[in-house]
């Protein structure tokens, strides 16, 4: 604890001299004692195992076992259609997945390449990488921080910490501050830096006390480092379903078995059969139309400005209940502000539009004293500076007086910078004849060293009673969470010292500012609150004005929702899970206090997203079930940890991402149920005709070709389904939940079995024009194919017709809108095509074991096929009835 000890010290614990540095030697044996000053990360993925990963599911496993079966049998064709469904579906998750895994690389990458180091009585600038504990560091303006720096001298420096912190503001540093609090945050060790910070202003020295991985972002590169590759609600669900169809398929060969030793049948033909049968349980196409499903997802939310780096993470949106969110830059602008400004009995409010405003007498010289008084310019919306400077500069840049116009107008004689000690900072500008001091600063530290106030243009002496009122407007703006700045000015005849500029000033009046939200939040908070979803900030800045912020964009009412994170550090584990819900705020939190945070929220079985920008998200980012990033202000760090992107920054951008999560889950679904409720049909048809010793309608082949090309087409449109209108109106769907709630198990069946049953009653029919029966022996091998192909058709045509009831479970396919999924339409048309071409193309017709059928079968085969479809409709049309009542 560093910042814990005096200088001499920590100058004596690392055995360094500051005036001389380490010698070379000595710095070389510590560098083989320490190593070099660089993050470590583990071993990139390849892209062979990338690939093998994807294989690493329940579906894949029985798909591979279906493979080797086909093969054992001869079904060459079957095998190949089967093992390529596997390597679409492989090949689509490496391509999603290849640049996932960036985070240590890009740590690496923000570590500086040179520093000023003081070496054998020498400043020198060297590799960054090659500094050791105990090295003597220059910092000036401008200038990364190599490592972990104790300050031993500092004059005015300030550093921008933001990308650890969470501050939107440089901090400022004292080498003579010491923290005795073991629990200081990172933000108010004031007498530490830290290592990929950025000194903005002033200079100082200090010693290294920590190096590469030890350093605070190195703690964070560990986090980032360990394995946390949770399974998504969804890839569970897969999981779960494939090895219930494995296990069916399985039980469904051992039934059959048993049937024929019982029914004495010929056991090589009844393997062939429970292949068949085996073939029918499974959706092969299913993990294929999963990953498609999910990838036309990723693109069409590319579209609205969220990039998607991992194909699960779109589904893990939908169920979505808790939004972490890191304040600064993501619910904020990430620049100061100003919002008020305040002379003698005048409180005004800072339009934030970029109109230019008239300002009256007393205004404009605040506002001129401000900008003169400043160091940052402001030219066609690019700056540069300090950010308090730059918000005074932009707010004179609103009424007209710019800091060119001014400067060249009044020109700059001679200044007394920025002190800590004195928080105060003057000029001399050219005005008139004469000459006239600017101050700004703290208001209380003006009040000290002024004598009058301007009032109505005229300078009066300055009363108690309106020192009083100045100082309680401050507190007032303090109160608010504004940022106070005074001004005053005094006019002299001459070129006066440094040391007289700060005596007699005439007091002109203070602003406030703030980091302001961003205008479109909160109706996205809003927003999220009607889904269900509760908002949560996250922030390393001060409680006051996180809870300001907090309040006006609706994520907090009062101060006792917040939460500081020397707080969280007093209460356990389970004290901080149980009462993780009383909050709405965390303030002043570390990168681990992050990751503790978002870890309590999931422990009430919460799914968690959380938003940032910084280096100090990305630990929490990843622990998150879904982490977002900001793809302009964010580090490269919190993008590599992340499992979405947001291209634009904008929060109101995941709330349409969550809708769009929402709808991809219903969407794949749909696809899941209507494929099951197909291969239920097909195992009823098969699995009848044995349990019966009725002949088998349908032959391997034939439920292979409808298992991959007529169901696939429209799961493939379902899963592309434009969704439910409503979708957001809803509560977030519990991770737990199975793909059967809501009835959908139930509708699975009922169009699983009807479906089975008039393939059957199809080969029934075609089997009576004939003159024969289900129970008939010896049926002449040509009534069987006609027979055969009446089935075949009518499973085909009847789950093509049956996908458009499954756009809705509740609402009637003409309330959706029997037009509104073209690609529906498109697929049922290109299925009953594709069913025509193998009934009527000659070698087709061989190869599937099927014969052209008569006008009159062909309108008794559509009449079955549409009975599904409209059987569904009316239950649809019941449950309606029942909610209006209910």
């Amino acid at each position: 604890m560093w910042f814990s000890k005096s200088q001499e010290e920590v100058l004596r614990e690392l055995n360094v001299n500051p005036k001389m540095g380490l010698s070379t030697e000595e710095a070389n044996s510590r560098i083989k004692k320490y190593g070099e000053n660089k993050l470590k990360g583990k071993p990139k993925k390849s892209l062979t195992s990338l690939f093998f990963e994807q294989l690493k599911d329940m579906l894949i496993y029985v798909l591979l076992g279906a493979t080797v079966i086909t093969i054992v049998i001869g079904e060459y064709v079957d095998a190949i259609i089967i093992l390529s469904v596997i390597i679409l579906n492989a090949v689509i998750g490496v391509v999603q997945e290849y640049k996932a895994e960036k985070a240590i690389e890009a740590l690496q990458q923000m570590t500086t390449p040179k520093t000023l180091i003081r070496r054998d009585g020498e400043v020198k600038e060297t590799n960054s990488e090659e500094i050791v504990p105990g090295d003597i560091i220059i910092i000036d303006a401008g200038r990364y921080i190599p490592a972990d720096i104790r300050l031993i001298e500092s004059a005015n420096l300030q550093i921008e910490e933001s990308a650890l912190t969470g501050e939107s503001v440089p901090t400022d540093k004292d080498a003579n501050d010491i923290h005795g609090d073991p629990k200081t945050p990172i933000g108010d060790k004031s007498n530490m830096a830290f290592m990929s910070t950025l000194a903005t202003y002033g200079r100082g020295e200090g010693v290294v006390v920590a190096t590469a991985m030890e350093t605070e972002i190195g703690k964070i590169a560990k986090i980032l480092d360990e394995d946390n590759e949770e399974m998504t609600p969804l890839q569970k669900r897969l999981e779960e379903l494939g090895k219930v169809l494995g296990f069916l398929a399985i039980g469904i060969c051992v039934l059959i078995f048993v049937i024929a030793l019982f029914q004495k049948r010929d056991l090589f033909n009844m393997f062939l059969i429970a292949i068949s049968l085996a073939v029918a349980a499974i959706p092969e196409g299913l993990a294929a139309i999963v990953a498609i499903v999910l990838a036309i997802g990723v693109t069409r939310m590319s579209k609205i400005n969220a990039i998607v780096k991992k194909l699960p993470a779109v589904e893990t949106l939908g169920s979505v209940n808790i939004i972490c969110s890191d304040k600064t830059g993501t619910l904020t602008q990430n620049k100061m502000t100003v919002v008020k400004n305040y002379t003698l009995n005048n409180l005004k409010g800072v339009p934030t539009t970029e109109t230019r405003f008239e300002a009256d007498k007393d205004e404009a010289e605040l506002i001129k004293t401000l900008v003169l008084c400043s160091d940052a310019t402001f030219e066609n919306g690019e700056s540069t500076g300090d950010p308090t400077e730059v918000a005074l500069v932009v707010l004179g840049h609103k009424y007209n007086l710019t800091k060119s116009d001014l400067n060249s107008k009044y020109n700059r004689i001679s200044e007394k910078p920025f002190d800590s000690d004195r928080k105060l900072m003057s000029t001399l500008n050219k005005e008139g004849n004469g000459y006239r001091v600017h101050t700004k600063g703290a208001i209380d530290n003006l009040l000290k060293i002024s004598s009058h106030a301007l009032v109505d243009g005229k300078a009066v002496q300055l009363t108690d009673e309106m020192k009083k009122k100045y100082l309680k407007m401050a507190e007032e703006m303090s109160d608010d969470a504004l940022r106070v700045l005074g001004a005053a000015f005094k006019d002299t005849t001459s070129i006066i010292n440094p040391e007289e500029m700060e005596k007699d000033l005439t007091i002109i009046g203070l602003v406030g500012m703030i980091d302001p939200p961003r205008i479109e939040v909160k109706d996205s908070i809003s927003k999220a609150k009607q889904a269900g979803i509760t908002p949560i900030m996250i922030t390393g800045d001060h409680r006051n004005t996180a809870v300001a912020i907090a309040k006006e964009l609706g994520i907090a009412e009062t101060i006792e929702q917040s939460l500081t994170g020397a707080e969280i550090d007093e209460l356990s584990d389970e004290e901080f899970s149980r009462k993780i819900n009383n909050y709405r705020v965390f303030a002043r939190v570390s990168p681990e206090h992050k990751v503790k945070i978002v870890r309590a929220y999931k422990s009430h079985g919460n799914i968690v997203s959380m938003t940032g920008d910084g280096v100090n998200d990305a630990p929490s980012l990843k622990y998150a079930d879904i982490g977002v990033a900001m793809g302009i202000t964010g580090t490269d760090v919190s993008k590599g940890a992340s499992d979405m992107i947001l291209t634009d920054d904008n929060f109101t951008t995941i709330v349409h991402a969550i809708e769009e999560g929402r709808n991809i889950y219903s969407n794949i679904k749909k696809a899941v149920i209507f494929l099951l409720s197909c291969n239920l049909g097909e195992v009823v048809t098969i699995l009848a005709s044995i349990l019966f010793d009725w002949p088998v309608p349908l032959t391997a082949t034939q439920i292979l070709w409808i298992n991959l090309m007529t169901d696939t087409l429209p799961a493939i449109a379902l899963g592309v389904d434009p969704g439910d209108k409503d979708v957001m109106k809803k509560k977030p769907r519990d991770p737990k939940e199975s793909f059967f709630a809501e009835g959908a198990g139930t509708r699975a069946v009922i169009g699983g079995i009807l479906i089975g049953v008039l393939t059957l009653a199809a080969f029934y029919f075609g089997l009576t024009e004939h003159g024969y029966g289900l129970g008939t022996e010896d049926i002449p091998e040509y009534v069987i194919t006609y027979a055969s192909t009446m089935a075949f058709v009518v499973l085909a045509a009847s789950q093509l017709f049956y996908s458009l009831t499954m756009r809705n479970s509740m609402k009637s396919i003409f309330q959706v809108g029997l037009f509104t999924n073209k690609y529906l339409i498109g697929a049922i048309i290109v299925g009953i095509v594709l069913q025509l071409g193998v009934i009527s193309v000659p070698f087709l017709a061989n190869a599937f074991g099927v014969h052209n059928l008569s006008l009159r079968d062909w309108g008794l085969v559509i009449f079955f096929a549409l009975i599904p479809l409209i059987v569904n409709e009316i239950i649809k049309a019941f449950m309606r009835v029942k909610e209006k009542i209910a």
